[in-house]
């Protein structure tokens, strides 16, 4: 009777699914069941088979129809509810009855075209409409490959393709779009049709957009300007200035102006010119000219308004016109105003100091005299640069010399007249019999220093202290104060209590070195024996550089360990930790909740705690789960890091059963359903069993690489630096070997037709070829299936843009140290390794991308 009412569930069962909406992702399925859970665990094809066709465990009952797989989960039928309670969402469920219905489901595109139609309105013949646009999308699973586009239809010569993203021989990937840009030009009157096709792999081979439009017969002219505002700026009253408009008939008619005139409160301020005229038509594509004079007679700001009247379609355009007008004033300044030369040695070379003018009004000076009066000791040197005239806005030097001729205080005047007010310059000194010391500094500053990061010490900028004079100098104090005088520091062979005798020098090399963020600034301060004081500004920008913020990437997150025997040796599981920070990570340790520990015994990539993970790197944590009583078990793992935790989730059954931690096979979903040793299946399951272990013998390359795959993640036996092993593999455009590639960057996939992960990691793999290739990076795809007809149906599904080899017997891979599919190794020019990693999840395109910009140097 057991098996009269298993087999009438079934059979329900297979009459309810036809009644299932069909919209679940059957591909996402068939990831699932290789694969197991996205959280971790057993996989589905574990106990039902790589190919749900085979009905290994009566696995077709779910067929199309969640609502018995979740039963046989919620039943605990076949230990499945164990294994799979809570890992599977309902539209994951629904995604493994829609593979389990359609065991041989591929990647396929599907097209689809966003407007579908296109109207551009109205145009003038032989016009330009505004352009359209239309969005071509992969909704599919697999890339959509663009082979033509073209334009046709009853009047498909209107229309043409000018841009947008799309191009023939592109391809679309799964999920993306691309974009084709239109423009409409009629070639005669009225309504105008046609149609863009494009061509593509998906269903129906091509997608088609309606274009459509109206052609105007009616030319006009349209006139174009090349300012639509003139501004003469500041003008000097009774001073004319001119401004050239350039107008042009961009049009389809010729042009004809009824007008062209000024008006506005100074429209008198204006005199129009050029070649434009009411009498001269404008051809189509022709330009004239207006030439406008401002001739200012009252200072102020002034405005009006230049008129264009046309029979163009902008009929009646008017262009502002501005300024600003000033009388004439002249204005001369002096810096310094007064010159001070102190004390100088009687018969010493004379010393000089330079006056600068500055013409200050807004008309050009004209220097009627330059010269000293009042003592003979002081006279204008040689090397000065004013001439008879100073434009505005200009300086000129004056070198003032000062040589005395006996001891006692001297005085003059440094006079200068010009078209401005006379100005004058008062000039002193005093003679004596003894040495003088004279200092100078070769820079009196600001200093500006470069932008410094906290901590830091930016390059030094040397200042020069000479002594000029006939006399020694002493340097009384050399400080630096102000409001950061500690952000600053002083060197050099100045110092305090030094002496420079005459015609010496020292030097003085001040650095910024930033003790905190933003804008700093100190006062360098020297004071000589003899009273002088020279003070420099130094300036300097600090940036602050934040502490990187750790990251870690745990995978799985939370993992249930299933059933393991209360006392026994437990059951271990490998968790993924990866840095998905910019710097280095350090793990100071990691504490347990419940039965979980550290498993030791175990090869364990991560090592001892604390341990660091510098960025992009990851290793392998084994963790085991060992029950001390019956029943259900949950804990934690926290991994500490400095202002940072982690932590996983841990769940597990204890049982007393000495083979608990098994695979249970019990109701419906297992092998049998009677407990006794009566079952009439069991003849009938023996002979599938036997029929299966000869079918994974033959296959028994790639159940060993299975098996890998659930370790995926596991340090590879090839450390950095290393030179990677040398190999010849025939691949399908021919022989393929690792020395064709000297002096690029290679990236090495290992990979398999059964590996779902290695399905996600083509289209990434072709991204990267295409963005990178240029630049130095191949990307070769080594296939370890069996056969070599499996990897050809997985690429006819999943096409490579990169290199591709087989290796049905393994022996690159195992050169390699590889652990599980898919795996990648990162080499250098040089042939020696750079990078390792296993496993592939949408995390990992930014860590294995960054690996790559930086191994070729592009900047990140």
């Amino acid at each position: 009777m057991k098996h009269h009412r298993l087999w009438a569930l079934l059979a329900l069962g297979l009459a309810q699914a036809a009644h299932f909406a069909q919209a679940a992702d059957a591909l996402n399925g068939k990831s699932l069941y290789l694969n197991g859970p996205t959280s971790g665990g057993t996989t589905c094809s574990a106990c039902h088979g790589a190919n749900p066709a085979a009905n290994v465990n009566n696995v077709l009952a779910g067929a199309n129809n969640p609502t018995v797989i979740s039963s046989a989960f919620a039943a605990n039928k076949g230990g499945m509810g164990s294994l799979y309670n809570g890992k599977f969402t309902a539209a994951e469920v629904a995604d493994l009855a829609a593979f389990i219905g359609n065991p041989n489901v591929t990647a396929a595109p599907a097209a689809s075209v966003a407007p579908s139609t296109l109207s551009f309105g109205g145009a003038t013949i032989g016009q330009d409409s505004g352009a359209l646009s239309t969005t071509l999308s992969n909704t599919g699973s697999a890339a959509l490959n663009i082979s033509g586009m073209a334009v046709g239809g009853g009047n498909g010569g209107d229309f043409r393709i000018t841009g947008g993203t799309c191009a023939s021989g592109q391809a679309v990937a799964a999920g993306s779009n691309c974009s084709v840009q239109l423009m409409f030009r009629p070639t005669a009157s009225g309504a105008r049709s046609g149609a863009l096709t494009i061509s593509h792999n998906a269903t129906g081979g091509s997608s088609s957009v309606i274009l459509s439009g109206t052609g105007n017969a009616v030319a006009q002219a349209t006139l174009s300007l090349s300012a639509t505002a003139l501004d003469f700026g500041a003008l000097l009253t009774n001073a004319p200035a001119q401004r050239t408009l350039t107008l042009t008939n961009s049009g389809q008619a010729a042009l004809s102006f009824s007008s062209i005139g000024v008006s506005g409160a100074q429209a008198g301020f204006m005199t129009l010119g050029g070649t434009c005229a009411t009498s001269t038509p404008l051809a189509i594509g022709a330009s004239c000219t207006v030439v406008l004079q401002a001739l200012p007679t009252t200072a102020g700001p002034f405005a009006a308004s230049l008129n264009l009247a046309s029979n163009a379609s902008n009929a009646n355009v008017a262009v502002a016109l501005s300024g600003n007008a000033s009388a004439p004033a002249p204005a001369i300044d002096a810096s310094p105003s007064a010159v001070a030369f102190g004390l100088w040695t009687i018969g010493a070379a004379p010393i000089m100091q330079p006056v600068t003018l500055n013409n200050r009004g807004n008309v050009a000076l004209a220097f009627s005299s330059i010269a000293v009066s009042g003592a003979p000791g002081i006279t204008i040197g040689s090397g000065g640069d004013c001439g008879s005239s100073l434009a505005v806005g200009a300086s000129c030097t004056v070198p003032l010399a000062f040589a005395p001729a006996a001891a006692g205080n001297v005085a003059g005047t440094l006079l200068v007249r010009s078209n401005a007010a006379d100005l004058s310059v008062a000039v002193t000194g005093a003679g004596t019999t003894s040495p003088v010391a004279r200092p100078q500094l070769s820079n009196s500053g600001p200093l500006a220093f470069a932008n410094t990061q906290v901590g830091q010490q930016s390059a030094a900028q040397r200042i020069t202290l000479a002594n000029s004079g006939t006399g020694s100098l002493k340097i009384a104090s050399l400080v630096l104060g102000g409001s950061h005088p500690g952000d600053f520091a002083l060197a050099g062979s100045c110092a305090a209590d030094a002496t420079l005798s005459p015609g010496a020098n020292c030097t003085i090399d001040a650095s910024f070195k930033p003790t905190a963020a933003g804008a700093r600034s100190a006062d360098m301060l020297l004071v000589t024996d003899g009273g002088a004081q020279f003070t420099v500004r130094l300036n300097g920008n600090a940036s602050a550089v934040p502490t990187p913020t750790p990251s870690l990437g745990l995978a799985p997150q939370a993992f249930d360990y299933g059933s393991a025997a209360a006392g026994g040796a437990g059951v271990v599981k490998r968790f993924t930790l990866s840095n998905t920070g910019s710097a280095a990570l350090v793990l100071n340790g990691i504490s347990f909740s419940g039965p979980f520990a550290v498993a030791t015994g175990e090869a364990n990539a991560c090592g001892a705690f604390p341990l660091t993970l510098q960025a992009g790197a990851s290793c392998e944590l084994p963790v085991r789960f060992t029950p001390t009583a019956a029943g259900s078990a949950s804990g934690s793992a926290t991994l500490q890091a400095s202002g940072a935790s982690w932590q996983l989730a841990l769940t597990g059954q204890g049982s007393s059963d000495a083979a608990a931690g098994a695979t249970q096979n019990r109701g419906g979903g297992g092998c049998s359903s009677i407990s006794g040793g009566d079952d009439p299946m069991l003849a009938v399951l023996a002979v599938l069993a036997a029929a299966v272990l000869l079918w994974r013998r033959r296959r028994a390359r790639m159940l060993a690489a299975a098996a890998a795959l659930a370790v995926a993640g596991q340090a590879m036996a090839l450390e950095p630096g290393q030179a990677a092993p040398a190999f010849s593999l025939s691949g399908p455009a021919g022989t393929v070997k690792l020395e064709q590639y000297q002096g690029k960057l290679v990236y090495i996939d290992f990979w398999a037709s059964w590996c779902g992960p290695c399905r996600q990691s083509f289209p990434w793999m072709n991204e990267m070829q295409a963005r990178y290739g240029g630049q130095g990076l191949q990307v070769v795809g080594i296939n370890v299936d069996a056969k070599t007809d499996d990897a050809r149906s997985f690429l006819n599904a999943t096409p490579a843009s990169f290199v591709i080899a087989f290796d049905p017997s393994g022996t690159a891979p195992r050169n390699y140290g590889v652990k599980g599919m898919p795996s990648s190794v990162l080499i250098g020019p040089d042939g020696k390794v750079l990078y390792e990693h296993s496993g592939f999840r949408p995390a990992d395109r930014t860590v294995l991308e960054a690996r790559i910009k930086s191994a070729l140097g592009v900047r990140q």
